[in-house]
């Protein structure tokens, strides 16, 4: 799986689909995702509810790795998001992404969810943000996550933290819509590299 984009993948070795969406389509190495209604990944904290049925593309690896994504997003109802996530089961997860608030600033964040409960951090974006590209890096359970900002000409740090399970996970690209359908992401880019293939 070195250094490979979207088209690639499924001409090597397809994808999988935890809750595949009614529309989606790939074309030219690009994914386009359309979201169903009522999508989400939370686990109880603050809210209360669970939720395990976003739409979610990816390849199972087993051991370090760095992946990048690069998505472009036409936001349609207040909480559509779009982003990277690695999981492990419904109680182990994490996913980062930008989320649509249609009057306030859109949150560029994370939530981690260990044991069966979810955390999240964010930071306000403008909403003119809505093409970006986030980075992941597992080092044995720990992971950090990164956005690119052209401001300051690389990756920044958005968060470092633990996941607590299996060496074997599910890392790629997900959307959801916890309101109202119809969210329109497009994914330009995936790119996973393991530790064997970076030498």
């Amino acid at each position: 799986m070195s250094n490979m984009d979207l088209q690639s993948f499924f001409d090597q070795q397809p994808l999988k689909w935890h809750n595949e969406p009614t529309r989606w389509n790939i074309e030219n190495g690009l994914l386009k995702i359309i979201t169903d209604a009522d999508t989400d990944f939370w686990q109880r904290t603050n809210y209360g509810f669970r939720a395990d049925n976003g739409h979610l593309l990816y390849a199972e690896v087993k051991g370090d790795f760095v992946m990048e994504v690069s998505a472009i997003c036409r936001h349609k109802h207040q909480y559509d998001q779009a982003g990277l996530m690695v999981h492990v089961s419904e109680d182990c997860w994490v996913k980062a992404s930008v989320e649509y608030e249609p009057d306030e600033p859109n949150k560029l964040g994370a939530v981690v969810t260990n044991h069966g409960y979810s955390d999240w951090s964010t930071q306000d974006v403008p909403d003119t943000l809505t093409a970006y590209s986030l980075r992941l890096t597992r080092r044995g359970s720990n992971y950090k996550i990164e956005h690119y900002d052209d401001d300051a000409g690389g990756w920044v740090q958005l968060r470092v933290f633990h996941l607590f399970d299996t060496p074997m996970v599910k890392v790629g690209v997900y959307a959801c819509s916890p309101k109202g359908g119809g969210f329109e992401v497009i994914f330009e880019y995936l790119k996973i590299t393991t530790e064997k293939e970076n030498g």
